[in-house]
Formats: C-alpha cells, sequence, structure tokens
C-alpha cells in the first residue's frame, strides 16, 4: 500500500496498535496464518497499519504519533496473532487534488470504504498483500479503488454485553473481527 511505512514495531503474538490518544470504537482482532492445506505457520509476521477515525494516517499525519496504528506481529506455534485498536474511518481524496480531479472528469466520487492493510510473510512462502474492509461503512461496494471482495469482508461483532466488556477492561461495548490468511508456498518461477 502507499501508505505503508517501513520498521513499525514488532510483537510477539499480540499488539495493541492504537498510542490511546483517540477516542473511537475499540476493536479486537484475531486469527490465524495457515498454508493452502491448512496448517499453521509459525513466525509469520503481519505488518498491519490502518487510518485513524479522521481518515488519517501516521507519518502523513503530523497530528498522530510515529508508529500510530501500525505494528508488526509475529504469529505464535499455532500460527494465531491478535491485536486490539479501534475502528478505522474511510476517507477520500484531496478535494482539490489532481486524483479528485481526474475522478470528476470521469463522472466519480473519490471514496474509500474504511478498511486496514496488511502484509503477510514467512520464510518459504510467498509475501501476500491483501486489506480487509469494514463491514457497514457507506462505500463498501463502491470504492473508488475498485479493492472490495466479498472474501474481504468479514463479519464485524458488536460486543454490549456488561461481563464480557469489563472483561477486557473497557467501559463501553467493543467490536471484534477474525480473519484468517492463507499463504502459498514459495515458487521459483514465479514472478516476484
Amino acid at each position: 500500500g502507499p501508505l505503508w511505512s517501513a520498521d513499525a514495531p514488532l510483537a510477539k503474538g499480540e499488539a495493541r496498535l492504537d498510542d490511546g490518544t483517540e477516542q473511537g470504537e475499540v476493536r479486537f482482532m484475531e486469527g490465524q496464518v495457515r498454508d493452502t492445506d491448512g496448517k499453521p505457520v509459525a513466525g509469520a509476521v503481519i505488518d498491519v497499519w490502518h487510518a485513524n477515525t479522521k481518515g488519517g494516517y501516521s507519518f502523513f499525519d503530523p497530528s498522530q504519533s510515529k508508529y500510530n496504528l501500525r505494528r508488526r506481529i509475529e504469529t505464535d506455534a499455532e500460527g494465531r496473532y491478535r491485536f486490539r485498536s479501534i475502528l478505522p474511518a474511510g476517507y477520500a481524496c484531496p478535494p482539490d487534488g489532481v486524483t479528485q480531479e481526474l475522478l470528476d472528469a470521469r463522472g466519480r466520487h473519490g471514496h474509500r470504504p474504511a478498511h486496514i492493510h496488511f502484509f503477510v510473510v514467512a520464510p518459504g512462502y510467498r509475501k501476500l498483500t491483501t486489506q480487509i474492509n469494514i463491514d457497514g461503512d457507506e462505500y463498501l461496494h463502491d470504492d473508488f479503488a475498485f479493492a472490495t471482495r466479498d472474501g474481504l469482508i468479514p463479519e464485524v461483532r458488536r460486543i454490549e454485553d456488561a461481563e464480557k466488556v469489563r472483561s477486557k477492561g473497557l467501559n463501553a461495548p467493543y467490536a471484534e473481527i477474525t480473519f484468517d490468511f492463507m499463504l502459498h508456498a514459495e515458487a521459483a518461477a514465479a514472478p516476484n
């Protein structure tokens, strides 16, 4: 992704992505990295990044701290990962920019739905570059970048049960997302 930044902090198994300065709906996300035979991939590194609730990315939005909403997470022995963050917002091209000017000429809007980016790497496997889109976003099926795929729209579960909320150390409902990644073995003849 063009808004990626190298060297995000590396965590083992789980991480917190947000720096705690922005109020937003807390989100817990977890899943597993497996190979095409369904076997867990231990030690895979998931590079994850997303926008804040205003659609801005750290390093590109000077109001955010360095590496806010960015981490690398190494999967555990069962290929599992988990992280806490906030739900991102969608965003649009700058209204006075050349990209929006081009889209206007084509009769198109410049909106992206809320989404979360991922690179997933592991020795012996091809690098996976993907994103998930947040279900319920106004532009979910009308992304100007044409990046929405049904398999990349996981269910967003809203948790309101007071006991579950307290067990997470929270005072308000939160969201949960589960999403698994599949890695393909490296192939000598495949293009980079």
